[in-house]
C-alpha cells in the first residue's frame, strides 16, 4: 500500500484519477483522506472520485426491487466508519472485509500477499469502499452503503477521525481493552455520548457473554474478537451494522467532505477551477432544458438535416430515373440545400462557448474543462437516462425471449419438414401455425417498441461525442460551401479540426463513423486527421480494430488493453465507430517500427433494436468497413450460443471475402470471451475444430454470394486455428455488483497483447496519411451497393503512379543514353570509320546505363517506402524497362544501318567529290597566285572569282545525274486515279472535304445503308421504333476508331521509307493508297449494315496522302541537299572564295590549311552544338510541368490548355475534337508547341549549356591537334599523317573533320608548331562567332537539328497506352503501351460527347459513364439486340471487360462546362439535340471555365 500511495503522490490530478477508477472497478478500496507526507496538510482527492460510478439494486421493505446508476461522489448514502485506538492485535481491515465481501480483500491488510506490518505512508489515510446490493435475498444490506477505513491509530490522527464521526450513520472504533487508565478512552467517551451508534470492538479482551455483540447502551455495542469465531462475529457485526442504519437512516455524501475547513481539495488549483466554470456556464443554459429536447435545440446540425443528407447521399448511389444526370444533379441540389441550412444555424450559443473553452483554455485547463463537461452532463441526464434504461433493459429481455423462442421454432420447421420430405409426405402446416404466427408478429412489434425506446435513449444521450459531431456538420456544411471563413462568436469554423485534432492527440477518442446516422463524415474526419498529420508527422500507425456481438465486451477488452477511454456502459454500448492513438514509447518504436497503434472501436453486431434486412445490411458494411481498415482485427465472441457465434462468423467471413476480392490483407484474432472453462485442454481443441468447421462452412455458402472460389476459411485470409484462437476467461470472479475482476482475465489480455505486439512487428503498417485515404476509399465504395466492383484502392493507385514517375525516369535514361549512341555512331558513319553495325555492338554500349537503371530500379522495389504494394508491379515493369530498351536498339540500329546504306550509296559521289574538292583548291589556287602576279590591272579579285566559279563547277558536274524537283500532289491524283476514278479524286480534292474526315460529326454520307429483312431497334428507356435513315452510334464510333487506326498505320509505315538515302518514289503512294483500302476493307460492319462508298476510300486516302506529302518533301529536300554536286558544291563555295583570297594575300600553305581545318570544325562543332542542345531542351522540359508527372498528369495540362483557348468558338472545338477523336495526333501537337514555346522563351540556362559546349569542344580541337603534332614529329609522318591523326581523334565528338587539299599544299606544310599556332589563334574567334550567334534559344535553325526535340519527346512520350473508353471515349492514361492489368481513365466524360443517343431518338445521353455504373441502367454491347446491366458492364464483352470504371459522384465540373459551353456546337455538329431524356441539368450551367480548370486539380 505505501507503493501504491507513493506512486499516488508523484501523480499529476488526471493520473490519479485513472488509478482511483481502476481500483474501484477492481473492487478495491480508494483514498479518500490522504496527508501529505512532507506538509502534513490532510488533502481530499475528490477530483479522482468525480469519476467513479456505480450500479445497485435496492430492496424496500415491501421487497420491491429498483435499479439505480449513480456517481459516488453525489450518491446520499449511510457511511459506516472504522477506526482504531492504539495498537490492536487483529486487523481492522480484514474485519471489514468480511463484513463486506468474503471472498475479496476489498481492504489492503496485514495478511495480504506483499504485505508488512511498517507503515511509511498509510498512516492516517481514510480509505472509501460501498457495499452494493444486487436486489437478491443474499445481499447483506439492502441498500448501498459506504465503508470508511481510518489508518493507523486515531488517537494521532484526530483531524481525519473528527471529520468521519462527524458524517457517519455508525462508527465502529477499535481497541485492545476498556482500561479506564488509558488516555485515549477520552476518546471512547465522547463516541458513547454523542447520538451516532457506536460498535465497540475489542480485540485483546474476553466476553463471558455468549452472543458475540452485546448491548451497553441506547444505540451502543460492545464486541469481542478473543477466543470468538470470526465469521460468526461479521455475521454478528453486520447485523448490528443493519440494524443501526434501519433505526438512523443518516446518509452522508463524499462531496460534502469538501465543506471541512481543515483540509485541502485537490480541485482547488487554478485550471480545474477554470475548466469547471468554463463548463458550469455551458451547464446554466441548460439548467431549465428537458434532457430529450437538447441536442435538437442546441445541436440541430447533426439531427434530422445530417440524417436527411446522408439519405441523400446513399440514394445518389442508386439512381433509378431515366435522365440519371438530372435525378443526380437534382440531389446534389437538395443536400447543397441542407448544408445550406446547417451553415444558417451555424454555432449555437452552447457550440460556441464549448468551442470557445476548447480554444482558450490552456492545455491542462482543457482537459479539466472537458472532464468537467462530461461529469456535469451526466448529472443533467441521469435521471432521464436511468428511466429509459430501466425501459430500454426489460423490453431488451422481452424481445431476447421472443427471439429464442422464434429460433426454435425456425429448428422446428426445418426439422419437420426435412421428415416429410423423407416421407413423401405433404403436410399443412397451416393448421399449427397460427399461434406461431401470431409469435412473429409479436416479436416484429416488441422490435418497434425497443427502437423506439432506442430512440428516445438516443434524443436524451448527451455527450462530449455529440458536441465534436456538430463541429464536424459545422465544418462540413462551411466547406461544401466555400464560406469556410464565416465567423460567429470569434470562431473560425476551419480552425474547428484543428481543435479535434489537439483532443485526438491528447488520447480522446475521435468517432470514425457516426452510429446514429451510419455514415462517415469523410470531410470532417480527412480534416482532422490532415491537423493531426501536420502537428505530428506522417506517422506510421499499426491499426487494431474489433467486431463482435452487441455487448459482448470489446470496449471493455480494449480499454483494460491498452488504457483507453472507449465509453463502457451496460445495455447502452458504443454506436459506430470511435477511433483513438495509443503512443508507443520510444524504446520500442525501434522493434516495432510503427510509431502509434491505432485503436478502431466498433458499435455491437446484431443490434437487438434493428431488425430484419436492416440488420443484415448495417452489419456487412460496418464489418466490411473495420475489416478493410484495420492491419489486424479482434473477433470477438462472447459466450457460447451456437446461433449467435453462427450470425458473427457469417459476417465476419463474408467481409473477409471481400477484403480478397480487393486484395486488402488484413489478419484477424478470434477472441472467445465468457469461456466457462479455459484451463481444459481438450475441450479448447474440440472447440478449435468446431469453430475451424464453422468458418469453412461459412466460406461456402459467401462464396456462392460473392462469386468467389474458396473451399475453406484459409482461402481467403492466412489463419491458423491453433494461434489465431484466443480463450478468455470470464471478466467477473462472481455475480456483479460486488465481483471483483477475474486476475485470469487479465493474464488473457497481457498475454493477447503480447501476441499482437509480436504480430504488429512483422506487419507493414500504414502512415496516417494512408490511412485518411483508406477511410475514404473504404467509405466510398461502401455507399455504393456492390463494395468489390466500387472499390478503389487510392493507396494503390497513388504508388502506381509514382511508380509511372520513375519509369519514366529509368526510360529517358535509357533513350538519352541511345541518343548519345547514336549521335557518336553517326559520327563514325560519317568519318567512314563504321562500315557495319551489329545489335550486340549497341547492347555493349548500352550495358552501362541499362546497369544502371537496373540498380535503381532494384533499389526503388526494395527501399521505398511502399515496397509491400509495389511488389506486385515488379516483374512487369522489369519485363517493360527490357521491352524499351531491345526497342530502342532496333530503332538505332535501324537508323544506322540506314545512314550506313546512304554513306555505300555515296561511295562514288564521295570519292568524285573528293576529286572535285581537290580540283577547285587547286583551281583556286593557281587563278589567285595567276592574279597577284598580274594586279596592275587593278581588277576586283571576288569578281574575277565568281567569273570562274560557276563555269569551273558546270564543266566538273557534267557527267553527274541531275535529281528532280518532285510533284507529289500530281502523283497523288493520278495514282489513286488509278485505284478509283480520276474525276472523282480530283473532285474530292478540290473539295477539300477530306481534311475534315476525322474530326466529321456524321459519317451518314460516307457509307450506303443495307435494308434489313426485320430491323429491332428498342430504345434504352422504351420501345420506340427505329424510323428514317441513320448510322447508329456505335457504327459512327467504329468508323472513327477506323479512321484512328489507318491514320497510325499509314504514319508509322511513312517514317520506315528511305527518303532520305533513296529519295522520293512515285511508288510509296502507291504503297499508301493499297494498305487505305485493305484496312478500310477489313472492317466488317455490324449486321452487314453498311458498305463504304468510294468517296470515303478517296478521303482518307488524300487525308493519309496528304499528311505524308509533308514528311515526303523535306526528307527528299535533305535528300537533294546531301545527293546533288550543283548544291553541294554552292554550300562550298564559300570555303574556295577564302581559299582563293588566302593565296591572294600570300598567305603560306599552313595558314591556308589552317583555315581550312577550322572553317571545317566551325561545321562539325555548330552540328555538335545542336545534337546536345536538343536532348538538353528535352531534359529541361521533362522537369517541369506538363512534361515532369505521369501520363495522368500530362492529360490533365491537354485539358487545360483546352479549356483556356482564345479566338474563334468553333476553331476552339475543332481542337476539343482532334483531341478527342485523335488523341495521339493532338498529344503530338501539344508537345510540338511546348517546345515552340519553349524555344521562344528566355531560357539563360540553354545558352550558358551551348557557350559552355563550344568552349568545350575548342579544349577537345586543341587537344587532339597537340596530340597530332607530338605523334608525328615522334614517328616523322608527313602532314597527310597529321591530319589523319587529329581527324581521327575527333571522330566520336565531332564526326568528319577531314579537308580535302591538294597534293602542292601537304609538301609545302612542314612545320607543325606553325599549324598548331594558326588553329589556336583562329579557333577562338570561330567559337566567338558561334557563341555570338547563339544569344537566345530562338537563334537555332530548325533543319539543323539531327533529330529534333519535339520528335525526341514524341518518341518517349507516346509509347502509351492509346485505348478509348467504351462509353465515353477517354483515353486509357497508363504510360505502358501493352500494358497488363485494367485501362483506366482519371476524368471519364459525358457519353453525348462521343455522339451516343437514345436508341430511336435524336437525343444526346448526357450520363457519365461513372454514374451509369452505379445505376439500374442496362446498354446492349455492340449494337446487339441483348441487354446487360452497366452494373455488369464487364460481362458484355472482352474489350469492354478489360476496363476499369468506378462510379463517381464528384462534381465532374470540366465536362459537365464543356457541354454547356459548346452545345449548340455539338448539336450542329451530331446533329443531335439535348432535350427529353438528354436534357441539360440547369446545375451544370452554373460551371464556369475556371471551375472546369479548378477540378482538374493540378498543382
Amino acid at each position: 500500500m505505501d507503493v501504491e500511495m507513493a506512486v499516488f503522490h508523484c501523480s499529476d490530478n488526471f493520473l490519479q484519477q485513472i488509478m482511483v477508477s481502476k481500483l474501484s472497478q477492481c473492487q478495491y478500496a480508494v483514498p479518500l483522506l490522504v496527508p501529505n507526507p512532507f506538509s502534513g496538510q490532510i488533502e481530499f482527492p475528490l477530483w479522482t472520485i468525480r469519476q467513479i460510478s456505480k450500479s445497485w439494486k435496492t430492496t424496500d421493505t415491501s421487497g420491491r426491487v429498483t435499479s439505480k446508476t449513480l456517481p459516488m461522489y453525489k450518491a446520499q448514502t449511510p457511511m459506516v466508519a472504522f477506526f482504531r485506538i492504539g495498537s490492536i492485535s487483529s486487523s481492522k481491515s480484514q474485519l471489514m472485509n468480511r463484513l463486506i465481501n468474503e471472498k475479496h480483500d476489498t481492504f489492503f491488510h496485514r495478511d495480504c500477499p506483499g504485505s508488512s506490518r511498517e507503515r511509511l505512508l498509510m498512516d492516517g489515510v481514510v480509505e472509501i469502499a460501498w457495499y452494493l446490493p444486487s436486489g437478491k435475498s443474499t445481499d447483506h444490506f439492502s441498500d448501498c452503503v459506504a465503508f470508511c477505513n481510518l489508518h493507523g491509530d486515531s488517537s494521532i490522527n484526530e483531524t481525519q477521525r473528527k471529520i468521519l464521526t462527524e458524517m457517519s450513520s455508525v462508527n465502529v472504533v477499535l481497541l485492545p481493552q476498556l482500561d479506564e487508565n488509558d488516555n485515549n478512552m477520552v476518546i471512547v467517551k465522547e463516541l458513547c455520548e454523542g447520538s451516532t451508534p457506536l460498535i465497540v470492538v475489542l480485540t485483546d479482551e474476553e466476553d463471558d457473554s455468549e452472543d458475540a455483540v452485546s448491548e451497553i447502551g441506547e444505540g451502543k455495542y460492545r464486541v469481542s474478537l478473543k477466543g470468538r469465531n470470526q465469521s460468526d462475529v461479521s455475521v454478528a457485526l453486520r447485523e448490528v451494522i443493519k440494524n443501526c442504519l434501519s433505526e438512523q437512516p443518516v446518509t452522508f455524501s463524499v462531496e460534502k467532505i469538501a465543506e471541512h475547513s481543515e483540509i485541502k481539495v485537490d480541485e482547488d488549483n487554478e485550471d480545474c477551477q477554470r475548466g469547471k466554470k468554463s463548463a458550469q456556464e455551458i451547464m446554466r443554459l441548460l439548467k431549465r432544458e428537458n434532457p430529450s429536447t437538447v441536442k435538437e435545440k442546441y445541436l440541430p446540425c447533426q439531427g434530422k438535416l445530417w440524417h436527411d443528407w446522408c439519405q441523400k447521399n446513399k440514394e445518389l448511389r442508386r439512381l433509378k430515373s431515366d435522365n440519371l444526370e438530372l435525378e443526380k444533379s437534382r440531389k446534389e441540389a437538395e443536400m447543397k440545400e441542407i448544408r445550406i441550412k446547417q451553415q444558417n444555424h451555424g454555432f449555437s450559443e452552447l457550440m460556441g462557448l464549448v468551442v470557445e473553452s476548447l480554444d482558450l483554455l490552456s492545455e491542462s485547463g482543457k482537459m479539466y474543462f472537458l472532464k468537467w463537461l462530461a461529469i456535469l452532463l451526466d448529472d443533467f441526464s441521469s435521471d432521464k437516462l436511468s428511466v429509459l434504461l430501466k425501459e430500454y433493459h426489460q423490453k431488451w429481455s422481452e424481445v431476447l425471449a421472443l427471439r429464442k423462442k422464434h429460433d426454435k421454432l425456425e429448428d422446428e420447421k426445418t426439422k419437420t419438414s426435412f421428415k416429410n420430405t423423407l416421407h413423401k409426405q405433404t403436410y399443412d402446416f397451416s393448421k399449427k401455425m397460427h399461434p406461431e404466427h401470431d409469435k412473429i408478429d409479436q416479436l416484429k412489434t416488441e422490435q418497434l417498441n425497443l427502437e423506439r425506446i432506442s430512440n428516445k435513449l438516443n434524443s436524451a444521450t448527451f455527450g462530449l461525442e455529440h458536441m465534436l459531431r456538430e463541429m464536424g456538420q459545422i465544418y462540413e456544411a462551411s466547406v461544401s460551401e466555400k464560406r469556410g471563413t464565416k465567423r460567429k462568436r470569434n470562431v473560425d469554423y476551419t480552425d474547428l479540426p484543428n481543435l479535434a485534432a489537439e483532443l485526438m492527440i491528447s488520447g480522446h477518442p475521435m468517432e470514425l463513423m457516426d452510429g446514429d446516422a451510419a455514415h462517415v463524415p469523410l470531410v470532417w474526419v480527412s480534416a482532422v486527421l490532415d491537423k493531426v498529420i501536420r502537428k505530428l508527422g506522417d506517422q506510421r500507425v499499426f491499426v487494431l480494430s474489433v467486431l463482435g456481438i452487441q455487448s459482448s465486451g470489446k470496449s471493455t477488452m480494449l480499454n483494460a488493453m491498452f488504457g483507453l477511454q472507449f465509453a463502457v456502459s451496460a445495455g447502452r454500448c458504443t454506436r459506430g465507430a470511435f477511433m483513438q492513438l495509443v503512443k508507443v514509447s520510444e524504446k520500442m518504436k525501434e522493434e516495432l517500427k510503427f510509431d502509434y497503434i491505432l485503436v478502431v472501436d466498433t458499435e455491437g453486431l446484431r443490434a437487438l433494436e434493428l431488425a430484419g434486412k436492416d440488420t443484415i445490411h448495417h452489419d456487412n458494411e460496418l464489418a466490411t468497413f473495420v475489416l478493410g481498415l484495420g492491419n489486424m482485427t479482434l473477433i470477438n465472441i462472447f459466450g457460447e450460443n451456437p446461433s449467435e457465434i453462427q450470425d458473427i462468423l457469417q459476417i465476419v467471413v463474408q467481409a473477409f471475402m471481400r477484403m480478397k476480392k480487393v486484395r486488402l490483407n488484413p489478419s484477424c484474432v478470434f477472441v472467445h470471451q465468457n469461456v466457462t472453462d479455459v484451463a481444459a485442454g481438450e475441450k479448447m481443441m474440440e472447440g478449435r475444430r468446431r469453430l475451424q468447421d464453422r468458418l469453412d462452412e461459412m466460406t461456402r455458402l459467401a462464396a456462392k454470394d460473392e462469386v468467389c472460389d474458396a473451399e475453406c476459411f484459409s482461402d481467403i485470409i492466412a489463419f491458423n486455428v491453433q494461434k489465431d484462437v484466443k480463450y478468455f476467461s470470464q471478466l467477473w470472479e462472481g455475480s456483479p455488483p460486488m465481483a471483483p475482476p477475474n486476475p485470469r482475465y487479465s493474464e488473457n489480455i497481457q498475454e493477447l497483447k503480447r501476441d499482437i505486439v509480436s504480430r504488429a512487428s512483422k506487419t507493414n503498417c500504414m502512415k496516417l496519411s494512408q490511412f485518411q485515404q483508406r477511410v475514404k476509399d473504404l467509405w466510398e465504395a461502401l455507399l455504393n451497393e456492390n463494395f468489390v466492383f466500387s472499390f478503389r484502392n487510392t493507396l494503390e493507385i497513388s504508388v502506381y503512379r509514382k511508380l509511372e514517375e520513375e519509369y519514366e525516369k529509368w526510360t529517358w535514361s535509357l533513350r538519352s543514353a541511345m541518343l548519345s549512341i547514336e549521335d557518336k555512331m553517326l559520327n563514325r558513319i560519317s568519318s567512314g570509320k563504321l562500315e557495319a553495325m551489329g545489335k550486340q555492338e549497341l547492347m555493349r554500349e548500352m550495358s552501362e546505363t541499362l546497369q544502371k537503371v537496373r540498380t535503381s530500379f532494384k533499389e526503388y522495389f526494395e527501399e521505398d517506402s511502399e515496397k509491400e504494394t509495389l511488389i506486385q508491379w515488379k516483374i512487369r515493369f522489369e519485363k517493360q524497362i527490357q521491352h524499351v530498351h531491345d526497342d530502342l536498339v532496333d530503332e538505332a540500329k535501324r537508323k544506322l544501318d540506314e545512314n550506313i546504306k546512304q554513306k555505300n550509296i555515296r561511295k562514288n559521289l564521295d570519292k568524285q567529290l573528293k576529286n572535285h574538292e581537290n580540283t577547285l583548291f587547286e583551281k583556286s589556287k593557281e587563278f589567285a597566285l595567276k592574279l597577284k602576279v598580274d594586279r596592275s590591272k587593278n581588277r576586283d579579285p571576288i569578281v574575277e572569282f565568281d567569273s570562274v566559279w560557276g563555269k569551273w563547277v558546270s564543266e566538273l558536274t557534267t557527267d553527274v545525274p541531275k535529281i528532280k524537283d518532285v510533284n507529289i500532289l500530281e502523283d497523288v491524283c493520278n495514282i489513286l486515279g488509278e485505284f478509283y476514278e480520276y474525276d472523282l479524286v480530283v473532285g474530292q480534292k478540290k473539295s477539300a472535304g477530306y481534311k475534315m474526315i476525322c474530326t466529321a460529326g456524321d459519317y451518314l454520307n460516307y457509307v450506303s445503308l443495307k435494308k434489313n429483312k426485320f430491323l429491332k431497334v428498342f430504345s434504352v428507356i422504351e420501345n420506340i421504333p427505329f424510323m428514317g435513315k441513320a448510322l447508329k452510334p456505335e457504327d459512327q464510333i467504329a468508323i472513327r476508331e477506323l479512321i484512328s487506326k489507318v491514320i497510325h498505320q499509314t504514319t508509322e509505315k511513312v517514317k520506315l521509307f528511305p527518303v532520305s538515302v533513296q529519295g522520293y518514289s512515285s511508288g510509296y503512294i502507291q504503297e499508301l493508297a493499297r494498305d487505305v483500302k485493305q484496312l478500310v476493307q477489313e472492317l466488317k460492319p455490324r449486321h452487314d449494315s453498311f458498305e463504304f462508298k468510294k468517296e470515303f476510300y478517296v478521303d482518307l486516302s488524300l487525308y493519309v496522302c496528304d499528311q505524308a506529302e509533308k514528311r515526303f518533301k523535306e526528307l527528299h529536300r535533305k535528300y537533294k541537299e546531301a545527293n546533288d554536286p550543283l548544291l553541294y558544291f554552292e554550300r562550298k563555295k564559300a570555303e574556295y572564295v577564302k581559299v582563293f583570297e588566302n593565296y591572294w594575300k600570300g598567305a603560306t600553305s599552313a595558314a591556308v590549311l589552317g583555315d581550312q581545318i577550322c572553317v571545317k570544325l566551325k561545321e562539325t562543332i555548330l552540328q555538335s552544338v545542336y545534337n546536345m542542345i536538343a536532348k538538353f531542351i528535352c531534359d529541361q522540359m521533362r522537369g517541369k510541368p506538363p512534361f515532369n508527372g505521369n501520363r495522368g498528369d500530362l492529360e490533365k495540362h491537354f485539358l487545360k490548355t483546352l479549356a483556356e483557348q482564345e479566338g474563334d468558338k468553333e476553331e476552339k472545338f475543332k481542337n476539343f475534337l482532334t483531341y478527342m477523336y485523335l488523341p495521339r495526333a493532338y498529344f503530338e501537337m501539344f508537345i510540338k508547341r511546348k517546345v515552340k514555346e519553349h524555344m521562344a522563351a528566355r531560357n539563360p540556362q540553354a545558352v550558358s549549356a551551348i557557350k559552355e559546349h563550344f568552349d568545350y569542344k575548342q579544349r577537345i580541337v586543341i587537344s587532339a591537334a597537340k596530340m597530332a603534332r607530338d605523334e608525328v614529329m615522334d614517328i616523322g609522318g608527313d602532314v597527310n599523317t597529321w591530319l589523319d591523326i587529329f581527324s581521327n581523334s575527333l571522330v566520336d565528338e565531332l564526326g568528319d573533320t577531314s579537308v580535302h587539299l591538294g597534293d602542292g599544299v601537304t609538301e609545302d606544310v612542314t612545320d607543325y608548331d606553325i599549324l598548331l599556332d594558326f588553329i589556336q589563334k583562329e579557333l577562338p574567334s570561330v567559337v566567338a562567332e558561334l557563341k555570338g550567334s547563339f544569344c537566345k534559344l530562338s537563334d537555332l535553325k530548325e533543319e539543323m537539328f539531327r533529330e529534333k526535340p519535339e520528335e525526341i519527346l514524341i518518341k518517349h512520350f507516346c509509347r502509351c497506352c492509346w485505348t478509348k473508353c467504351p462509353f465515353c471515349g477517354a483515353v486509357c492514361t497508363n504510360s505502358q503501351e501493352d500494358h497488363t492489368g485494367d485501362h483506366h481513365v482519371d476524368f471519364h466524360r459525358s457519353s453525348g460527347i462521343i455522339g451516343r443517343k437514345y436508341r430511336g431518338t435524336t437525343e444526346f445521353v448526357t450520363e457519365f459513364c461513372t454514374t451509369l455504373v452505379a445505376s439500374e441502367k442496362s446498354f446492349y454491347p455492340n449494337d446487339s439486340d441483348w441487354l446487360v446491366p452497366y452494373k455488369q458492364y464487364r460481362t458484355a464483352g472482352e474489350h469492354i471487360a478489360k476496363w476499369c470504371i468506378s462510379s463517381d459522384f464528384s462534381e465532374m465540373a470540366y465536362w459537365k462546362w464543356f457541354v454547356c459551353e459548346f452545345q449548340e456546337n455539338l448539336e450542329n455538329h451530331y446533329q443531335l439535340t439535348f432535350s427529353g431524356n438528354g436534357e441539360i441539368p440547369s446545375e451544370w450551367t452554373k460551371f464556369t471555365q475556371a471551375d472546369a480548370v479548378a477540378s482538374l486539380g493540378i498543382n
